[in-house]
């Protein structure tokens, strides 16, 4: 098993910047493709970035490509998604999730594990 905790939500400014993080534990090793979702109430769970085991493997949903930006630090076990430029459409919990291989997924049912949620609220 595989547990994943998130961090670093809170409320900033439009235009305004967060760095979320995903702290894994259990049963991780450093090639588990991770990605971030998010989901809005009464909205399905979308896809936002993902990462393979390789640093130049990374994918972004097109609402976000060249704001946000998803890292891993291997050592730490950890995840992060830096958003940057933030708008009000970016309101909305984030997830951090992760599958036992290496491939990356766009799809929810696509990811083994999920973390808790973390909210990001963008005031204009």
């Amino acid at each position: 098993q595989v547990q994943l905790v998130e961090s670093g939500g809170g409320l900033v400014q439009a235009g305004g910047s967060l760095r979320l993080s995903c702290a894994a534990s259990g049963r991780t090793n450093s090639r588990n493709a991770i990605a971030w979702f998010r989901q809005a109430p009464g909205k399905e769970r979308e896809f936002v970035a993902a990462d393979s085991w390789s640093a130049s493997n990374t994918y972004y949903a097109d609402s976000v490509k060249g704001r946000f930006t998803i890292s891993r630090d291997n050592a730490k076990n950890t995840v992060y998604l830096q958003m940057n430029n933030l708008n009000p459409e970016d309101t909305t919990v984030y997830y951090c999730a992760a599958r036992r291989d290496t491939i990356v997924s766009r799809a929810r049912s696509g990811y083994d594990y999920w973390g808790q949620g973390a909210q990001v609220t963008v005031s204009s």
